[in-house]
């Protein structure tokens, strides 16, 4: 049989990924970039979308500016878990729900009881010592990552004790949900304050991590795989964010 260069080109055509090429906007779907309302001039995003508000599953996409106006999808469709309670605008989100807030919002850094995998985000490998506080009564502290080697136990529920969480926290993402606005220093006993606090009812620790199989408390969580490939493609100088809806709304989280 003769095989001739356009008989290999069209081969080699087929054989690309489909997450590889770039989407037309007129013929994208709800969920590609192009047509979301609210990402601005990221260069990076993450589309998690579900079948309705009361989902617990989700569907994680994401994609990159190709520098030509378009955009490239980088990670193709990959399962993930959403709060035990489904979904919910990010402004009615109340501690304590378990809802994943819904909305746009920016990645800021990482974090994982593994070593950095070679993210490009501020990434800090947390020992024993470290946690996550949300006591309404302690507002300066709301929403703030902790290393002071100190018990908590006066914060009761309110405190996530890092290295307890196994697997889940291997690989984190921080978003920018409920963050406190102000700068945020340790006293002199190693406690981190903000001048600024969170809203204390809204909740915190929403993050992007790694799945165990469950509904979470109010995070997204995909498989260490997706999370690994994720956290050493983000690159804070493209300004990265994440579009969380119901696939019906999703264009305009």
């Amino acid at each position: 049989m003769l095989v001739t260069l356009g008989m290999v080109l069209s081969v080699t055509l087929l054989a690309l990924p489909a997450a590889s090429r770039p989407v037309e906007a007129a013929q994208a779907p709800d969920y590609h970039p192009s047509q979301l309302a609210h990402v601005g001039t990221a260069g990076q995003v993450i589309v998690v979308t579900a079948a309705s508000w009361s989902a617990t599953h989700a569907t994680l996409r994401a994609y990159e500016r190709d520098g030509k106006g378009g955009w490239t999808q980088v990670v193709g469709a990959a399962p993930a878990r959403l709060g035990w309670s489904g979904l919910v605008k990010g402004g009615d989100r109340r501690q304590g729900s378990g809802k994943t807030p819904a909305g746009t919002f920016g990645i800021v850094n990482a974090f994982g009881r593994l070593p950095d995998p070679g993210t490009s985000l501020r990434y800090t490998q947390f020992d024993r010592n470290d946690a996550w506080t949300y006591n309404p009564e302690s507002p300066r502290t709301y929403n703030v990552f902790q290393n002071a080697a100190v018990s908590w136990r006066s914060f009761g529920g309110y405190v996530e004790h890092l290295w307890s969480h196994g697997k889940q926290y291997r690989y984190v993402a921080v978003l920018d949900f409920n963050l406190p606005d102000g700068p945020i220093q340790a006293g002199t006993d190693g406690i981190r304050r903000t001048s600024a606090p969170a809203d204390t009812r809204l909740g915190g620790g929403i993050f992007l991590h790694v799945s165990d199989g469950r509904s979470t408390a109010g995070c997204i969580a995909v498989s260490e795989q997706v999370m690994r490939r994720v956290l050493t493609w983000l690159d804070p100088d493209r300004k990265p964010v994440i579009v969380i809806g119901p696939q019906s709304l999703i264009d305009r989280m």
